[in-house]
């Protein structure tokens, strides 16, 4: 069955195929769109690669430099922060905003916090505010060098499949994720993406101001309960929060134009044609 959401991902990656580029010896894949704009910085979640943002992209480039990361299969959250800084010097870019989903989001929160000087606005999305207590969590409580890599990403696939079977009017965007988790996303890649957030650090404090930050949400997300979204929120203190009726975990593929339109809108660039007008999202 022909899965219009892969197919339209495909092209977008026949068009815009990652580069490779090595910072603080670990080799990224990067997606640019170049420019004189500002910049935005897109960092995905565990399942996801420079591309999943493509829909994002596709209407933001128009506005913005936007600039999207795959991990490398070495490091942590610390050395990713450095690396991501070396990528901006390399390219000359004296700030970024930055969006960060679950995984991302917990790097963009401690790059915002380590380099405040280098980020003009903070997106954290989807994601959680310590790392305290996720090592005792599968998979995270698995031997992340020594599993059988089938094994760590049978426990995603078994998740994906059932939320398919609870929300079969999201077929296309479970068997996108499933795509992801079942080879896209290298076994080197894969194993660095859990180990980041297992032996994570603590957050430092973000000393943006409050109209520099912003929290994305979802109140049906099975990953992040209230009570941890709540606490992105006070540790964000003053940030606005936008709270998605539905999305689950993945509202940027599930609500595309609200998500850009959300994006646009806190960066002060003229939203995509049918993105946000304030209807569908409720602010916390």
């Amino acid at each position: 069955m022909t899965n219009l959401l892969i197919d339209d991902r495909d092209a977008f990656a026949r068009r815009h195929p990652e580069t490779r580029a090595t910072l603080g010896g670990r080799d990224w894949g990067i997606i640019d769109t170049g420019g004189d704009s500002p910049a935005l910085l897109l960092i995905p979640g565990t399942l996801g690669r420079a591309d999943i943002f493509w829909q994002q992209i596709a209407v933001l480039a128009l506005r913005l430099r936007v600039i999207a990361l795959s991990y490398p299969e070495t490091g942590g959250i610390a050395d990713w922060a450095g690396d991501v800084i070396a990528l901006l010097d390399a390219r000359r870019i004296e700030k970024a905003a930055i969006l960060g989903s679950s995984l991302g989001g917990y790097l963009a929160q401690y790059l915002a916090g380590a380099h405040a000087e280098r980020i003009s606005h903070l997106f954290a999305a989807n994601t959680l505010h310590s790392v305290q207590g996720l090592a005792i969590r599968p998979p995270y409580s698995a031997d992340l060098v020594a599993a059988p890599i089938q094994e760590l990403r049978a426990g995603f696939l078994n998740a994906m499949q059932a939320w398919g079977e609870a929300h079969p009017e999201q077929a296309d965007v479970v068997e996108l994720l499933k795509g992801e988790v079942a080879g896209r996303i290298p076994e080197g890649e894969m194993r660095a993406r859990l180990a980041a957030l297992k032996h994570g650090p603590e957050l430092p404090p973000v000393a943006l101001p409050a109209d520099a930050l912003t929290v994305i949400e979802a109140t049906d997300d099975p990953l992040i309960p209230e009570p941890m979204r709540a606490a992105v929120r006070a540790r964000l203190s003053g940030a606005r929060a936008f709270r998605f009726l539905w999305g689950g975990h993945f509202p940027y593929l599930l609500r595309p134009d609200l998500y850009a339109g959300i994006i646009a809108a806190r960066l002060g660039v003229a939203a995509p044609d049918g993105a946000w007008t304030g209807d569908e999202v409720l602010e916390a």
